[in-house]
């Protein structure tokens, strides 16, 4: 409750302080506003009033008294009042003689006397709608006096009859009368014989029962507007049948007419009815001589358009067909139509468009198809309209554009164009919005329309490119929009960058709502005459010097993430707006902050628009509000710290890349080593090679894999092989003696060299006397306290295959072997380390028990 008392507490503040700014009750330099006063009588207002405004109050009755002399009032509302009935008496205006516009509509109930508007031979403009006004308001003599009168407005009354006084022939000013909403039900007991002569400018009968005028009646209904010539009939929601529509034209037949409107009405069968009838050929054939000009029959049902249904109106400029249910143009429809203009077609229930379609139609400049269902289009649908300039087919399911020779606007926005081919099209605005192109490329075979200078491109589909075609020089394209498509996707992969490049009169860009994160540096070269451009919410963060160009004036960066903008991007232009960025306030924005606080450049939105977002205690901050003396000591150690960050950036890069680069090509480095070591050891004298060994050492294998053994080691090692190797090497194939027994050559030969090199392979394994050598070598161990044991594994054999035998799994227990290189660059290296293993004495230590034995004591 407590709630409530406040709600309307602070509703009645609220409410009292609109009315003091309102200000209702007042008077000053000639005008007097009193709505809402609570007035019960007229005023006293002061002598030079103009204007008196006396609507929404409670002024019961007005008599000769009620106004003092008023001679400069030209305008007196007295419409809505709280009361009922409102009562205006005998000369009631009589004080205001210059009166121009009189308001006393709304007023519910309004009961005039004979001589209420005696005196008033100024007046103009009368206002009685809404008044439950009767026949008697044009039947008696109310207008007597009012010979200036132009416009009277009676809307909203109850007047059954048009049967206006006499003295209406005097009132030779008289242009426009509006019984709109009024009771008038037979038409053709109408008598305007006291309007014969004029010539009315409106004449509304919109929303009278006129159908109940019979059928017999309409036989024999003669011309109500005989002699009287009408600017714009009105004869709209009066429930005419197409029947009744053909009668009221036979019998007004004659009558000048410039514009007749029947918006809405009932005529036509509509969608999937056929007991109503369509017009046709002789529904309209009696306006053959009303000279009319305009005819709007929009907001009906009319299904189809029959042959010759407008041949009777040659004279016929603007033709309104707005939402009917049109479905079908028979051949001929628009036969003698050939000075129209103006066709609107719009909202109806079109498919297709025939060659015939608008045969006839040689003079229409402008046709508004846009709101139907069309999806194919014959290639001569247009063809014959040589003076056609404007088509809109807007909001259609057009998948294919058509082929326009003469319009200078065509517009097919909100279709289903995927591509335009290259159709023939000489517009110079071409409205191509909320399509489905999705290829950039489409824009090269555009720009090929020599007087093309306004395309309105927005939410299509743009997202990649296939360039078909060259822009030409002499483009005469001055505005473009590409907003809300996806040219990032296009811009990113470096496709169709030069697409404005040959667009020197391109004034008015629009690249809004595009994704875009980053804009290619040459993107706008082309645009010499670019003055607005139109960037907003994008995902730019950063904007390179240069990259607009020098003509630019008008530049909306608004609802994109720029952090630290340089404002000498911004030196040329007049107007910018860089709203709602995500400005990073650090000293790195120091500049912009200095531009912004000395520019002459106007500047959109308020200053609170423009904010930080980093860091967190600057969030919200307006720019504005920031200082930037503290940047000073920041900018003297900005080099120290980017020398810093060059040293400790640059040494990790060069020893990153040393390292890739020794891996990749390690087996030349080493070869390069050892031609340098080689040349330094060949200079120094060799000591002589005093061994007690005939061989430097016995290569124990398969014999399955005596080639693999010979290529990759004999060949490489041994030196009668090739004079430069430096070792002799023992192999069962030249150096066991034949005839003697295999095991005594296997123990001679391990033996007789300085080591012994097992090359331990698959076949090794299932071999037993490679096994046996094996064994036999390890034993020098513990003999000779010398391990003279090399072990090499070729091949793809695992710890456990090795240790399934007993010699090489003590040897792996106390030594390390060696495994042949897979990539062939570390060959070198491998034999390299080999030949040292070769040469290497290894002695081993015995060893001696570690258990200590304790002294024998004597027991007592």
């Amino acid at each position: 409750m407590m709630l409530c008392h406040q709600l309307l507490l602070v509703f009645g503040l609220s409410l009292a302080c609109e009315v003091c700014a309102f200000r209702p009750c007042y008077s000053e330099g000639g005008v007097s506003i009193y709505f809402y006063c609570s007035l019960t009588a007229v005023p006293p207002v002061p002598k030079n009033t103009v204007k008196l405004f006396l609507t929404f109050n409670y002024i019961r009755q007005v008599t000769a008294t009620s106004f003092p002399l008023l001679e400069r009032l030209l305008l007196l509302e007295m419409g809505t009042q709280f009361v009922r009935p409102v009562t205006i008496g005998k000369g009631a205006f009589r004080n205001l003689p210059n009166l121009r516009i009189l308001d006393l509509g709304g007023n519910g109930i309004l009961q005039l006397d004979l001589d209420a508007l005696v005196g008033l031979s100024s007046l103009t403009v009368l206002r009685l709608f809404n008044n439950s006004l009767g026949d008697s308001i044009l039947g008696e003599r109310y207008f007597q006096d009012l010979r200036s009168l132009e416009e009277v407005e009676l809307s909203g009354n109850k007047i059954t009859k048009l049967h206006p006084h006499p003295l209406f022939y005097n009132l030779t000013a008289l242009k426009s009368v509006n019984l709109k909403l009024n009771q008038i039900s037979n038409f053709c007991q109408t008598n305007l014989t006291s309007f014969q002569g004029k010539h009315f400018v409106l004449f509304n009968l919109d929303s009278n029962p006129l159908y109940k005028t019979e059928d017999v009646a309409w036989a024999k209904c003669p011309n109500p507007f005989k002699n009287i010539t009408f600017g714009s009939l009105d004869l709209s929601s009066n429930g005419w049948s197409t029947e009744k529509v053909q009668y009221f034209c036979t019998a007004i037949k004659g009558t000048q007419i410039h514009s007749l409107l029947f918006s809405p009405h009932i005529m036509g069968s509509g969608f999937g009815f056929n007991n109503l009838k369509n017009p046709d050929d002789s529904t309209f054939s009696g306006l053959g001589r009303s000279n009319l000009r305009f005819f709007d029959l929009s907001k009906g049902y009319i299904f189809s358009l029959n042959s010759f249904v407008f041949q009777s109106l040659g004279d016929l400029e603007s033709l309104n067909l707005f939402s009917n249910k049109i479905n079908q143009i028979e051949r001929q429809a628009f036969f003698g139509l050939g000075n129209l203009k103006i066709l609107n077609l719009s909202s109806n229930l079109l498919g297709e468009l025939y060659d015939h379609t608008f045969e006839g139609l040689h003079s229409v400049v402008y046709i508004d198809l846009q709101q139907n269902h069309i999806g194919k289009i014959a290639d001569k649908s247009f063809s014959q309209l040589v003076n056609l300039k404007i088509i809109d087919l807007r909001d259609n399911a057009i998948k294919t554009l058509p082929s326009f020779p003469h319009v200078t606007s065509a517009l097919f926005g909100d279709n289903k164009l995927m591509s335009v081919d290259d159709r023939r099209l000489t517009a110079t605005h071409l409205d191509l919005e909320r399509n489905w192109l999705a290829d950039l490329g489409e824009l090269y075979i555009l720009f090929q329309i020599r007087d093309l200078q306004y395309i309105l491109l927005k939410q299509n589909r743009f997202s990649h490119c296939e360039k078909s075609a060259n822009v030409i020089e002499n483009s005469q394209l001055i505005y473009m929009d590409l907003g809300e498509n996806m040219l990032q996707l296009v811009w990113e992969r470096d496709l169709c960058l030069d697409i404005f490049g040959a667009l020197p009169k391109l004034q008015v860009l629009h690249l809004n709502n595009n994704y875009l994160s980053a804009l290619p540096q040459e993107i706008f070269r082309g645009l010499t005459s670019l003055k607005t451009l139109n960037l907003a919410s994008n995902l730019l963060s950063h904007l390179s010097p240069g990259l607009f160009p020098q003509s630019l004036k008008n530049l909306n960066l608004s609802g994109n993430q720029l952090f630290s903008p340089e404002p000498e991007v911004f030196m040329t232009l007049s107007f910018l707006d860089i709203t709602h960025n995500n400005f990073v306030c650090d000293c790195s924005l120091k500049s912009l902050l200095v531009w912004l606080n000395e520019t002459n450049v106007t500047l959109a939105g308020s200053q609170s628009d423009r904010y930080c977002v980093y860091p967190p205690a600057f969030v919200g901050v307006p720019l504005s509000s920031l200082t930037y003396d503290d940047c000073d000591e920041d900018e003297l150690q900005q080099t120290l710290r980017f020398s810093l960050f060059i040293i400790s950036s640059v040494i990790p890069l060069v020893f990153l890349v040393a390292v890739i680069i020794f891996t990749r090509y390690r087996g030349t480095c080493f070869i390069w080593y050892k031609t340098i070591t080689k040349r330094l050891i060949d200079n120094q004298p060799r000591v002589a090679d005093k061994t007690e060994y005939k061989y430097d050492a016995y290569l124990c294998y398969s014999k399955n894999d005596f080639e693999w053994v010979q290529n990759s080691l004999l060949k490489h090692l041994d030196s009668q092989y090739f004079d430069k190797n430096r070792f002799t090497l023992c192999f069962e194939e030249r150096d066991f003696l034949p005839g003697e027994e295999h095991i005594n050559n296997i123990r001679d030969a391990i033996w007789n060299s300085r080591k012994t090199i097992c090359i331990v392979t698959r076949q090794f394994l299932k071999d037993g006397w490679c096994v046996e050598a094996f064994n036999f070598a390890q034993s020098r161990y513990f003999c000779d306290l010398k391990d003279v044991l090399i072990m090499i594994v070729v091949g793809s054999l695992s710890q456990y295959q090795l240790k399934k035998h007993k010699p090489i799994r003590n040897f792996l227990q106390r030594g390390q072997y060696l495994r042949w290189p897979e990539d062939y660059q570390d060959v070198d290296w491998f034999l390299d380390n080999l030949s040292c293993q070769i040469l290497k004495e290894k002695k081993v230590q015995r060893k001696t028990s570690g258990i200590e034995l304790e002294p024998i004591r004597t027991v007592s």
